[in-house]
């Protein structure tokens, strides 16, 4: 009978570890799968710019003001499957109107390929969102050399159809492991049509940018080009090059960001008859701010200056903008920006802008 007892309590002893462990290891089975199902649910996110825009004469009389929804956007992205992704955003300020659209395949994080709608690979600016820029809206050296409103007539949203391939190459460890990378590039070939539009010539635009963070991840050093050829109409076609070279230092409190872009755009003559093909654009601006804040309160004092001349055939043709602004988040997820504007033509003529505007995202 002692006999039989103890070879009872032997068999248990061995079952009992061997059902725990069967148990922990559907456990963790199931965890895996939920967490997969969890991964790949679609997430939903946006934000909203409400502004308020006031334009003065030099001598101080209210030519024109306007509130407007600025940008008013929903994205939709999740995984398909692992190293897989997809994203797209629309934009319901105006009429409904798709912003991006793309599938992104990442085996790894030194190689991934994109492809859809989304935005061109060019300049440092332009890759910020639009919440987090430092003034009201992208500087007008980014508008018009970027495909934001050119100076070609073509392009919108700084965004094109193509596929791209982007990186980051000779990753740097820290004690916790990755911290970032000292290359990072994105080079990709498109339409050269703007956002939603089909293209209507027979080549295609070359565009990419690299990116150096020179032995600190807060600083880095951009350059890009942009390579290609346009048709609006019987006017404004042929070339479409730009190159721009910038950079930036920005520790999370302390930013420091100046860029130059310059351009060549076809055009039949319409100004001087000698130069029959094209003319050549230029802008350069620098933006300085400090961040300081008191828990989740951010302000952050700005200055702006940018210069921009659409066509430097014209003598005092150029355009300069002296801003001061402010940033203000009183929660993470919400954004004041109060913005003034000195513009002065070089032809003659001042005037000056005040923007407010109220940002909140989700």
């Amino acid at each position: 009978m002692k006999h039989n007892f103890r070879f009872m309590i032997g068999i248990l002893a061995l079952l009992i570890p061997m059902s725990l462990s069967a148990q922990k290891s559907d456990f963790e089975k199931d965890f895996k799968e939920m967490k997969g199902k969890v991964d790949r649910m679609p997430k939903l996110s946006g934000f909203v710019q409400t502004l308020y825009l006031a334009n003065f004469n030099d001598e101080g009389d209210l030519t024109d003001n306007t509130l407007r929804m600025r940008r008013v956007r929903m994205s939709i992205e999740g995984n398909l499957v692992k190293g897989l992704t997809y994203k797209i955003q629309g934009d319901f300020s105006r009429s409904p109107m798709l912003v991006d659209a793309f599938l992104k395949y990442k085996p790894c994080n030194e190689f991934a390929i994109q492809v859809g709608q989304f935005k061109t690979p060019f300049s440092l600016e332009s890759p910020i969102n639009p919440v987090n820029l430092e003034i009201f809206d992208y500087g007008e050296s980014v508008q018009k050399l970027v495909g934001y409103s050119d100076v070609c007539g073509v392009g919108a949203l700084g965004r094109d159809l193509g596929i791209m391939a982007t990186g980051s190459l000779f990753p740097v460890e820290g004690e916790e492991g990755y911290k970032y990378s000292i290359v990072d590039y994105a080079v990709g070939v498109f339409n050269g049509n703007g956002a939603n539009q089909l293209d209507n010539n027979n080549s295609k635009d070359l565009v990419g940018r690299l990116e150096v963070h020179p032995g600190l991840k807060d600083l880095t050093l951009s350059g890009s080009f942009y390579y290609g050829k346009y048709n609006k109409d019987d006017v404004y076609f042929g070339t479409r090059n730009r190159w721009a070279a910038g950079a930036q230092y920005n520790d999370g409190k302390f930013l420091l960001r100046g860029e130059y872009i310059s351009g060549k755009t076809g055009q039949l003559p319409t100004i001087i008859p000698q130069d029959l093909s094209y003319f050549y654009s230029n802008g350069y601006y620098g933006v300085v701010g400090y961040n300081f804040q008191a828990g989740e309160q951010k302000i952050m004092p700005v200055l702006r200056y940018e210069h921009f001349t659409k066509d430097t055939r014209i003598v005092d043709g150029g355009t300069n903008w002296y801003t001061a602004g402010i940033n203000y988040w009183p929660l993470k997820s919400v954004n004041c920006k109060l913005d003034y504007s000195l513009i002065q033509k070089e032809a003659g003529g001042n005037s000056h802008r005040v923007v407010a505007m109220v940002s909140y995202k989700f």
